[in-house]
């Protein structure tokens, strides 16, 4: 339990086309004349922008997430140099201003579209390109990054964090999961933990972070979850988007011992059976989705 806190929270206005025309106007007026329009896929902790042709502005939604702006400004450049891929290029800092209380940020602009499975060439090619990303990323250098903790909503940190939320949307759920296995999935991911040292990790390897141009990963954007502690909550991937031989790549480029393997399983059922008993029916019907492959590939590890 945390303390109480009495702070009211602060006012966000609606974070629109005309807000960001107004920062932008006051704050980088070179930038005035271009044209501002929400992207295809916004995101649900920021709001992003097309700023022009070539850059893009993001801003936080929340109190919660300001750290994570930041946090990107200084240390994605410094990782940038030593990854195979893309990433984003922070361009400017933006302060509090026109009503609106946090720090914001400009972006050079990434082309590409989020990484669905009807949009990659080759699946298991795909997994393969993105290990060796991750790969790139999970070292313990540069060093002095932000351990794991409330900035990168404890990605990075032990899956204990989640127990108590985890046990109690077993108990919600009911007799619409099975709970023995649910249960024991859990239980082995909680067994483990990483002994190695804090290495660096993307956080939230989901599709709308991976985009693919001619079928082919091209990039890889929002590391606002990043920060360095233990990399096996990059690996819930393998379940939300990998299937079959191409989450076999996956693992067999990166090397992931069973231990490890079994922390990803852990994060991807967490965020399934917090999402399960949800109001959005798309959100649910994505969160069976990971419930089904986690469950499948558990079963078939089991036979092996």
């Amino acid at each position: 339990m945390t303390p109480q806190d009495d702070t009211p929270p602060l006012r966000v206005p609606p974070i629109d086309v005309a807000l960001v025309r107004r920062l932008i106007a006051t704050q980088f007026p070179r930038w005035a004349h271009l044209p501002v329009r929400p992207v295809a896929v916004g995101g649900w902790d920021n709001r992003t922008f097309h700023l022009g042709d070539a850059m893009t502005v993001r801003l936080p939604s929340a109190a919660g997430y300001v750290p994570q702006v930041d946090k990107e400004q200084r240390w994605l450049p410094v990782l940038a140099p030593g990854l195979p891929l893309p990433v984003p290029t922070p361009l400017a800092l933006g302060e509090p201003g026109e009503g609106y209380p946090f720090a914001w940020s400009v972006y050079r602009w990434l082309d590409g579209r989020t990484a669905r499975v009807d949009r990659i060439t080759n699946l298991t090619g795909f997994a393969r390109t993105l290990a060796g990303f991750l790969a790139a990323l999970h070292r313990p250098e540069p060093a002095g990054g932000p351990p794991a903790g409330a900035h990168s909503c404890f990605r990075g940190a032990s899956l204990t964090t989640y127990d108590a939320e985890t046990r109690r949307a077993v108990e919600v759920l009911g007799d619409r999961i099975p709970v023995d296995e649910v249960r024991e999935i859990w239980a082995t991911a909680l067994r483990s933990t990483w002994t190695g040292p804090p290495v660096w990790f993307h956080g939230d390897v989901a599709w709308g972070n991976l985009l693919v141009r001619e079928g082919r990963l091209a990039a890889v954007i929002d590391f606002g979850c990043c920060g360095m502690g233990d990399p096996a909550c990059d690996l819930a991937v393998a379940w939300t988007l990998l299937s079959g031989a191409s989450r076999s790549a996956f693992r067999a480029a990166l090397a992931v011992d069973d231990a490890t393997w079994a922390r990803g399983r852990g994060w991807v059922l967490w965020k399934a059976l917090i999402t399960l008993d949800g109001p959005d029916p798309v959100r649910v019907a994505e969160a069976r989705h990971m419930l089904d492959a986690v469950l499948t590939e558990h079963a078939e590890s089991l036979a092996r």
